[in-house]
């Protein structure tokens, strides 16, 4: 085979592959044709090349995430802390990101860095501690501002761990026992308040209970005798009636009679002495004088 046929062969190739590029979606070619870069990056799709005098750049468009392992930072308290960063970019920018920085990966992670102590060194530990979430927003936006004239957009930044000194750590280890014991004597403290309060409260209704009942005992006690009271009243005052009715029925000659017999009673007693009322005379001379007509013999 001759050798010049081949190297035909093989430069066309070559030239085929110079000229013809396949650019995914997630990727730009920002062409730089004899070192001008063109207006717009190209692609997605097939670009086509002029063979040595068009330069592509590959850019990637998709959001990276870059580490940013064990940083010492100084707090405003002076307390030196550790701290470990993921960053979220993203290129938005294809043209800027090659023509405006050399290597942006490198300078958004020095960006990061510095910004990251400059915004720790203004919070105290606490703060630094509890407002994680505060602290992001901060290195986000700061960052942005720096790294938007490079065609990189700074989406998130994300603190992923903190490390204080092995002295605060005791320090702080301290404080939370003895806030825990704090909160614990809070907490029984309130439980003896509310148990306290509910004996009370019970003992409370109780007594206002028995009150209420003794109450009620009395009323229907006074009620029980008012009727008793009522009934007995009643009986009397039916009793007394009905003697009323029956000595309205009596005659002289009957009460006379009762007389005598209590006459007959007192005779039969040790006293030597007697009363006698001045009614006892009328009374007994009607029945001494019916008693002469019956035992006077009659006269033919």
């Amino acid at each position: 085979m001759d050798i010049g046929l081949i190297l035909a062969v093989v430069f066309f190739a070559w030239l085929i592959f110079s000229c013809l590029k396949i650019v995914p979606e997630y990727e730009r070619l920002v062409i730089l044709r004899l070192g001008k870069v063109l207006d717009e990056p190209k692609g997605p799709g097939i670009v086509i090349l002029i063979p040595l005098i068009d330069k592509p750049i590959w850019v990637d468009l998709r959001e990276i995430v870059t580490p940013i392992p064990h940083q010492a930072c100084i707090t405003k308290d002076n307390a030196s802390i550790s701290v470990d960063l993921l960053i979220y970019r993203k290129v938005v920018d294809p043209t800027a990101s090659v023509v405006q920085v050399q290597d942006f990966s490198a300078a958004a992670g020095g960006i990061a860095v510095t910004t990251l102590r400059a915004v720790i060194g203004d919070i105290a530990l606490d703060d630094v501690l509890a407002k994680r979430e505060q602290i992001n927003h901060t290195l986000q936006s700061k960052m942005d501002q720096v790294t938007s004239r490079w065609g990189v957009k700074i989406t998130t930044v994300e603190i992923q761990e903190i490390k204080p000194p092995k002295d605060i750590l005791d320090a702080m280890s301290r404080q939370m026992s003895a806030e825990r014991t704090r909160r614990a004597l809070v907490i029984e403290a309130e439980g003896t308040k509310s148990a306290a309060i509910t004996v009370a409260d019970g003992e409370k209704q109780a007594a206002i209970l028995k009150a209420e009942g003794e109450r009620q005992a009395h009323i229907l006690n006074a009620e029980g005798d008012r009727q008793a009271a009522i009934l007995r009243a009643e009986g009397f005052a039916l009793a007394l009636s009905t003697v009323f009715a029956i000595a309205q029925g009596v005659d002289a000659k009957t009460m006379s009679l009762q007389y005598l017999d209590t006459l007959k009673a007192l005779g039969a007693g040790p006293a030597t002495k007697f009363v006698l009322p001045m009614e006892l005379t009328s009374l007994l001379s009607g029945v001494i004088g019916d008693s002469r007509k019956v035992f006077a013999p009659e006269k033919v």
